[in-house]
């Protein structure tokens, strides 16, 4: 599962008032929940897109600090999709999630990507028993 952090002085609650029907509006409709560090999320068991195998989706809530979004696709191995045609769909799926995650977050793949550097790299610098 991957944390998505939003653009500084945004809130996902107000990018994204009505999460359920986001998650729908991009993987399909939503079959279940689970539970992930305390919040429950929301499960798209058949997602739209033949890429995707299951999609765990939903906001992640910390106490005293801004809610993150949550995701999490299970994917389909790229042999299989494109022996069964689906070729477009699997061009269609890197661009679902890339909507879904800069529509909630307003950070585009490049600054996530570069957001990430930098949270691996401020981990390298802690001492192992810190």
């Amino acid at each position: 599962m991957r944390e998505y952090k939003m653009r500084r002085g945004e809130h996902l609650e107000d990018r994204v008032p009505d999460m359920e029907a986001f998650v729908e509006e991009h993987f399909g409709e939503v079959t279940d929940t689970e539970e992930y560090n305390g919040s429950d999320l929301l499960v798209v068991d058949e997602p739209d897109n033949p890429v995707f195998d299951r999609v765990v989706a939903g906001t992640v809530t910390y106490s005293g600090k801004k809610d993150k979004l949550a995701l999490h696709i299970d994917e389909r191995p790229a042999e299989k999709v494109i022996a069964e045609g689906h070729v477009d769909a699997a061009e269609d799926a890197v661009t679902v999630k890339n909507d879904f995650l800069e529509s909630a977050t307003g950070r585009d793949a490049k600054a996530r990507r570069d957001s990430m550097k930098r949270s691996v790299e401020d981990d390298a610098d802690k001492p192992d028993n810190v």
